[in-house]
């Protein structure tokens, strides 16, 4: 009975792990499959995200290179701004070259003329340092020969001293011999002495020549390797010279061909103008002797109103009371009549002549007393012009911009006698038809 528990329990034991081994089985295939998962699912999204970098560097390297084209289409829009001002400042400055390039003309004329004063200059100075040279070589070879000369004396100076030596010797040589002819030979010996001391001389001041010879040689070539440097240095002048005066006078041809150019341009321009103003003058002369004489037939008869050469006038006692500048009612009737008839002529002239009605005023030379509306005549010459012009342009609808108002005062005087008709004849409103 006592073995009967222990038993069951070994029963269990066989019962509970078979199980325990397929859970766990179980549960490392479950843990294999989960890891697998993950494993498959890390290297999918490690290819997802290695593919996202690399479309990402596309984009980046895409924006960068659309930056870029940005970038040099706006320095190519910035490039066309420049060129455009540039262009405008050209078009703005080739008037002001017409005239700088008739200064550079008289500049290069100038140039050219110090050039071949410069280049004569030069060519003069060359003749001068080529005969300064060939003087020079002269003195090199003078120089040369007596160098020559005195290094075959001082051979020959040598070759006594060596002569001398010898013969020294063999005397003292025989004085050892001949004891009879001591005194002899120290006669002889002396004189030899004495000779070579001489020759030594000599040979000093012939190598003291020497060097002054060559100090002098030295001196010679330093000065014709200075005078070939000038000369090279001119010449390089002269072809310098020579390219500048070239291009001066291409300079100078093209700037005369662009100023004949707009000499002609410019003259055919005055032409045509000169042709237009003809035409315009005879246009408007032809308009001015019809209106003044369709205006004579409409003032003759009328007192006070006359028509002289290109203009007709009206006497001040008929627009105007005495030292005043508002119109009479018989002034502003002539003046509408006047008016009227400009008016239709103003409709037969062509658009392109630039015409005028000119008011002017005038007055006597009796000066006013300072106390009234107006000051002196030319105050009341003025207001009298601008009277007629006002009321043309208010009243009667004349057209503002083809009249003009003048005051001349007392200095345009009809005639200059000081007598009452003379003086009435000089307070006057003169109408011209004239040119802008």
């Amino acid at each position: 009975m006592a073995l009967s528990p222990r038993g069951a329990g070994n029963r269990f034991s066989a019962t509970i792990w078979p199980g325990f081994v397929d859970a766990m089985t179980a549960l490392l295939m479950v843990l294999m499959f989960v890891l697998t998962i993950f494993m498959v699912v890390q290297s999918v999204l490690r290819d997802t995200i290695t593919t996202q970098d690399s479309e990402l560097d596309a984009l980046s390297t895409q924006l960068a290179g659309l930056a870029e084209a940005l970038a040099l289409e706006q320095a190519r829009a910035s490039d066309l701004e420049g060129r455009l001002t540039g262009a405008e400042a050209l078009v703005a400055t080739l008037g002001a070259d017409l005239a700088a390039s008739r200064a550079r003309i008289g500049e290069y004329e100038a140039q050219v003329a110090g050039l071949l004063a410069a280049r004569a200059a030069d060519a003069a100075a060359q003749a001068e340092l080529q005969a300064r040279l060939q003087g020079s070589e002269a003195d090199l070879a003078a120089l040369t020969l007596a160098l020559d000369e005195s290094r075959r004396k001082a051979e020959e100076t040598l070759t006594l001293l060596a002569a001398a030596e010898a013969a020294r010797r063999e005397l003292e040589g025989a004085a050892t011999q001949k004891s009879t002819d001591e005194e002899r030979l120290a006669a002889l010996l002396a004189l030899a002495e004495q000779k070579l001391s001489q020759e030594r001389l000599v040979s000093a001041e012939g190598a003291r020549k020497l060097a002054l010879l060559n100090e002098q040689i030295a001196a010679l070539r330093a000065q014709l390797g200075a005078l070939q440097a000038v000369l090279d240095e001119s010449a390089a002048r002269d072809k310098a010279a020579k390219v500048q005066i070239e291009a001066l006078g291409a300079q100078l041809n093209t700037a005369l061909a662009q100023v004949a150019a707009e000499q002609r341009k410019r003259a055919d321009l005055e032409e045509a103008e000169r042709k237009r103003l003809e035409l315009e003058t005879k246009d408007l002369a032809r308009y001015r002797s019809e209106f003044f004489g369709r205006m004579s037939e409409l003032l003759a008869g009328r007192e006070g109103v006359q028509v002289v050469g290109d203009r007709f006038v009206f006497s001040s006692e008929v627009l105007f009371a005495p030292a005043s500048a508002d119109l009479a009612p018989e002034g502003r009737a002539q003046i509408a009549r006047v008016a009227a008839l400009l008016t239709e002529l103003a409709g037969q002239i062509p658009p392109e002549i630039d015409w005028v009605i000119r008011v002017d005023g005038h007055t006597d030379s009796t000066p006013l007393s300072g106390t009234g509306l107006y000051a002196d005549n030319w105050e009341l010459s003025q207001a009298r012009a601008l009277s007629v012009v006002r009321y043309m342009t208010g009243s009667l609808g004349f057209p503002p911009a083809r009249l003009a108002a003048t005051g001349f005062g007392e200095y345009r005087p009809v005639t200059p006698e000081n007598t009452p008709e003379a003086r009435a004849q000089n307070r006057r409103i003169e109408l011209k038809l004239t040119e802008r």
